[in-house]
């Protein structure tokens, strides 16, 4: 069982100045070993020295993901002999980018998810079901899989998909938990509901939910979760995370927000202009890693639109906590004058009984301006179920799209790509 770190309770002027002296290390630990951070300090003429607090990063450039990109093997600030491991991004938002990890970043990955953990309220004696991967170098289910080991949770690593699978291994090992994209909580619920098992009453209770939004701006649940609970009245625990930052939100019980871990990441929220917002508005994620050897990352901008929210939690935390997905920064469609992030538009289709997969297109018109296209597979495909889709967009976020149903196998061919490691339910194919 792990502890609780102290610094997560602490108050705010306490955990600010715990990271102002982390980040004096991490600077001085990139001046010394990171290619890319040392050029960059010697040609835009900064002395880490004048960065003593969060609020003197706004004198260090951004880094982007292009950078992280094209000067990959710059960032690496350790021996290739040191390198226990690689992963690499998933590749929904642009090319993979790889990332190296020495055994000390895979300590700092399981420490980091064990802190996951207790937010969820797991520990020492809890078995958890893994419906993840752990190949294709997918950080993840590898941090999923060390991070129970850390905390004492037993672990069975069953993987990705075949609900049969999924309820045999529940039948017979009986865990506590599950770690699971929640769309796919809906595939074992028809599956059990199809072959009489009694779901609701099985061992499983609670849900680390990944890759897909649970939660509305107001932490209300969305119709995804509350579709899932209707059925299966499981505890549902949002998460955010990215393999560049290798650091992980997850909520606790309250369900206000994923938890900040003041020792592994320093959060800055941006403007358009790379500026700080307005404390408590939403703005783009920029992250700087805390206590990573192999590719420590400075001002990371992960392209996520995100509020933070300071008040303490009533679990007595009193690290702030961020709050939904608003959206990806590039990501954003304007639409007949109306600006529209994707998950708003992929949570109206959960809505739909009838609706059983989605592909959302955006694409250039003929005078570059956005244009939706809805690609659709039902079990319903008459005029009046169209005229249902269409409504329900109108009310909910004013427009329209158009909406295209399409056979199981065109969008499965779509949603599944080979090699992908997740279900793709967005395509940008704008010209820029």
């Amino acid at each position: 069982m792990i502890k609780l770190p102290e610094i997560e309770r602490k108050s705010k002027e306490e955990i600010k100045a715990f990271q102002n002296e982390l980040l004096k290390k991490q600077l001085g630990y990139l001046q010394e070993n990171s290619a890319y951070y040392s050029e960059l300090f010697k040609n835009q003429n900064i002395d880490i020295e004048s960065i003593n607090s969060v609020e003197d990063l706004i004198k260090i450039p951004v880094t982007t993901k292009d950078e992280l990109q094209k000067y990959n093997e710059k960032f690496l600030c350790v021996p290739k002999s040191e390198i226990a491991d690689y992963v690499s991004t998933s590749g929904t938002s642009g090319d993979p980018v790889l990332i190296a990890m020495t055994d000390e970043d895979l300590e700092r990955l399981a420490y980091n998810e064990a802190l996951s953990y207790d937010c969820a309220g797991l520990n020492t004696g809890n078995t958890l079901q893994l419906t993840t991967t752990l190949d294709r170098r997918f950080m993840a289910g590898l941090a999923y899989f060390l991070g129970a080991r850390k905390a004492g949770i037993g672990v069975v690593r069953v993987g990705s998909g075949v609900p049969e699978l999924q309820w045999d291994t529940i039948r017979k090992i009986k865990p506590d938990a599950l770690i699971c994209v929640p769309s796919f909580l809906l595939k074992m619920i028809e599956y059990a509901e199809e072959n009489n098992i009694d779901y609701r009453n099985s061992s499983v209770k609670k849900v680390i939910c990944i890759g897909e939004p649970l939660r509305n701006q107001d932490f209300s649940d969305n119709v995804l979760a509350s579709k899932i609970k209707s059925k299966w009245p499981l505890e549902l625990y949002s998460t955010y995370a990215s393999t560049e930052m290798a650091t992980a939100f997850t909520e606790c019980e309250a369900g206000m927000g994923g938890h900040h871990h003041p020792e592994l990441i320093i959060c800055e929220f941006l403007d358009e202009n790379d500026q700080p917002v307005t404390e408590g508005e939403a703005g783009e994620l920029v992250v700087t890693t805390l206590g990573v050897r192999g590719m420590p990352l400075l001002r990371y901008k992960t392209g996520d639109i995100v509020k933070p929210y300071h008040e303490k939690c009533s679990c007595g935390r009193t690290t702030f906590r961020l709050g939904p997905l608003v959206g990806r920064k590039q990501q954003m469609i304007k639409y007949k004058g109306t600006s529209l992030y994707p998950p708003s538009l992929l949570d109206l289709l959960n809505d739909f009984e009838e609706v059983k997969h989605y592909v959302i297109e955006v694409f250039s018109s003929e005078i570059d301006e956005d244009e939706i296209q809805v690609k659709v597979f039902s079990t319903n495909e008459t005029d009046e179920m169209l005229d249902r889709i269409k409504d329900r967009f109108r009310a909910k976020v004013r427009v329209s799209p158009r909406i295209q149903f399409v056979s199981e196998p065109e969008i499965l061919k779509i949603k599944f790509p080979e090699n992908s490691r997740k279900a793709i339910t967005f395509l940008d194919n704008r010209k820029s």
